[in-house]
């Protein structure tokens, strides 16, 4: 492997101090009054020999390394994938690069992309927390510079810029909807006490008990880390052998996939024999919905 190249390389190719090689290369050739004809000679000389700066080092001078830090639950989620699309092109018109990185809804793993991002001198973070990482944001705002949050979850904490979507009066009403249709109608969510997934649970429960259907409230609570397998067996049980439903809500992207595929599966038709609603938009939907 090739010695990488310095601006000591450059200076002693083109006859000057490093000094000089390192204000060109920095942009501050005018400043310290270099000739243009320098200029040009050491930039070439520079490109000619590729040299690669060293962009930890640049970023100590600047006091800013143009990069923020993302992490989400699971970048391979449509939704998440989508959602740093959007924000990658949106940094990159300001000149920003974007690092990514899945939580897993995961405290551990969180706290361990939080501290590589902060030792890669991230200038920002846009965090989708997962359970139990408040002290890990409240340790982060101490430390550290601007915190965007996808979505508020920890209240306390003053943050540079944040967006909610409060969701628990609209899944209220849309079930309102749905229960003239039917009673029996079941409600898929994570297992997790996060604020947001609380609160689309917390809609449901509120159209069953405004219509007095508390006896018909039926939750399954899924665990992130076995999505297909989890929500198999309570389809198996909820549709198949029990016939305990006629419509269900899954309230995130990832369950209504799974929630479809085992449907699909079972010879279960969507909306003929079940009626169905998701939280997120997919396009997969097509393949599973007539129009």
């Amino acid at each position: 492997m090739s010695r990488k190249v310095s601006l000591k390389d450059i200076a002693n190719r083109v006859g000057v101090s490093t000094a000089l090689v390192s204000f060109v290369l920095n942009g501050q050739g005018k400043e310290k009054r270099v000739g243009a004809e320098m200029m040009t000679k050491i930039l070439e000389t520079a490109r000619e020999m590729n040299y690669q700066p060293n962009e930890i080092a640049r970023s100590l001078r600047k006091g800013s390394t143009m990069t923020l830090g993302l992490i989400v639950a699971d970048i391979s989620n449509p939704f998440f994938g989508q959602l740093a699309r959007v924000i990658e092109d949106e940094a990159l018109r300001f000149g920003y690069t974007v690092i990514f990185g899945s939580s897993d809804e995961s405290d551990v793993k969180s706290a361990l992309l939080i501290d590589t991002f902060l030792n890669r001198q991230a200038d920002g973070f846009i965090i989708v927390p997962a359970e139990g990482t408040e002290n890990q944001v409240k340790n982060l705002i101490q430390k550290m510079f601007r915190l965007s949050l996808s979505t508020v979850f920890f209240q306390a904490y003053p943050l540079t810029m944040s967006c909610s979507i409060t969701i628990r009066p609209l899944l209220k009403q849309f079930a309102i909807l749905s229960i003239k249709v039917t009673k029996e109608i079941g409600i898929f969510a994570y297992k997790n006490d996060m604020v947001h997934m609380q609160e689309r649970i917390l809609g449901y429960v509120d159209a069953m008990k405004s219509r007095q259907l508390e006896e018909n409230i039926i939750i399954k609570e899924i665990g992130y880390g076995n999505i297909k397998l989890e929500v198999e067996n309570a389809i198996y049980d909820l549709v198949v052998k029990k016939k305990l439903v006629d419509a269900l809500y899954f309230v995130t992207n990832a369950l209504s996939i799974s929630g479809l595929y085992s449907l699909s599966n079972h010879g279960i038709l969507v909306p003929q024999q079940l009626a169905i609603m998701g939280f997120d938009e997919n396009e997969a939907y097509d393949f599973f919905i007539p129009h």
